[in-house]
């Protein structure tokens, strides 16, 4: 009876301490998950504290009267979402077209955050200038899949390479990728019920020391556009394999392309936004297209930024939403975000939908 009594006490306290562990290492901010039978881990960041319903409050609402650089646009469930980079905050609405001061808060927490990224529940964010990655998930919503209660913060990763600037979430590999513009990390995160983690770092060498503020995955491709490179090296546009980044094709790219923002494939043929020339200026700031990247180092492709769009400013990130396309763009006054559509490398229905 006694050494049955002593495996009973003993199991009662081998619980009461795994239990005080992981209450240790929550009340640090960090938590680990040990696998059963290994030493293996998985990396959560630092996990926020949720308040409590009745804590919940309205998200704030935007207050300022034009975008400042706004560096990327997406729809995540029935929300569009900004990055508005400058004025330092990342804002949604239900509609488009409603005003700026109509528009909600996400976060003003990021210092120049450049995109969001979602896989329908979970947000990323790029805090740029802090180096970090946030991570929200919906508070509450209504039948209609209406946010009522905002968004709240549920993970902070630090020390995410040197001033991450893209983050994409993938749905094949089901992974989040963010990319440190400086380095030539990309950071891989996935999802672990109602928590992401990071799972691995990847790197390019070529990359490291250059200033890359994009990449466009494209089934197991990933495209990464040429940027400046502060050893001197030769702009270049890459393709790599999604899984290692093994380099499969690389493009010489002249000097007055040099300074990419975005390539991205559409159809038959690339669209690529470019902010500097080789030498910083944003005099060269345009959009461009062709079917053959070769082009590129011969300075010859189709540009389309003044036959479409305004131009004289920077054209900035392009994307999809729907059957429509969507282009941000900086350096002119009441032109921060166009609408428009691509049928047959026709581009059509172009529209102007924020100062």
């Amino acid at each position: 009876m006694r050494g049955k009594s002593l495996k009973i006490f003993a199991a009662v306290l081998i619980c009461l301490l795994a239990a005080g562990t992981c209450a240790m290492l929550l009340r640090r901010g960090r938590l680990q998950e040990y696998m059963s039978g290994s030493n293996s881990q998985k990396d959560y960041g630092e996990i926020q504290e949720i308040p409590g319903a009745d804590q919940m409050q309205e998200p704030s609402l935007n207050q300022y009267p034009s975008l400042s650089v706004p560096t990327c646009i997406r729809k995540i469930g029935n929300d569009y979402f900004i990055a508005d980079c400058y004025n330092n905050q990342i804002i949604y609405s239900r509609d488009l077209h409603a005003p700026l001061y109509e528009w909600k808060i996400l976060t003003s927490d990021a210092v120049q955050p450049h995109t969001v990224a979602s896989d329908g529940e979970l947000i990323l964010v790029d805090d740029t200038e802090q180096n970090r990655v946030l991570v929200f998930r919906k508070a509450d919503h209504d039948q209609d899949g209406e946010t009522t209660g905002g968004y709240v913060c549920t993970q902070i990763f630090s020390q995410i390479g040197t001033r991450p600037h893209f983050t994409v979430y993938d749905e094949n590999s089901r992974s989040f990728y963010v990319l440190s513009s400086m380095t030539g990390d990309l950071y891989v995160f996935k999802r672990d019920k109602d928590l992401i983690y990071l799972d691995r770092k990847m790197m390019i060498d070529r990359l490291k020391n250059t200033y890359v503020r994009s990449f466009t995955i494209e089934g197991d491709r990933i495209w990464f556009p040429s940027g400046i490179s502060l050893a001197g090296e030769e702009p270049v546009v890459l393709c790599c394999r999604l899984e290692d980044l093994r380099i499969l094709e690389e493009y010489p790219v002249c000097e007055q392309y040099a300074g990419m923002i975005q390539i991205q494939p559409v159809g038959q043929e690339y669209y690529i936004t470019v902010s500097t020339d080789l030498f910083g200026s944003q005099d060269k700031a345009t959009m461009i297209r062709t079917k053959d990247l070769s082009e590129l180092a011969e300075g010859t492709c189709e540009d389309i930024y003044a036959d479409y769009f305004a131009g004289g400013g920077t054209p900035y990130y392009m994307g999809s939403i729907d059957d429509r396309w969507y282009l941000t763009e900086h350096r002119l006054p009441d032109h921060s975000l166009w609408q428009f559509r691509i049928a047959e490398g026709q581009i059509t229905d172009v529209q102007s939908l924020l100062p």
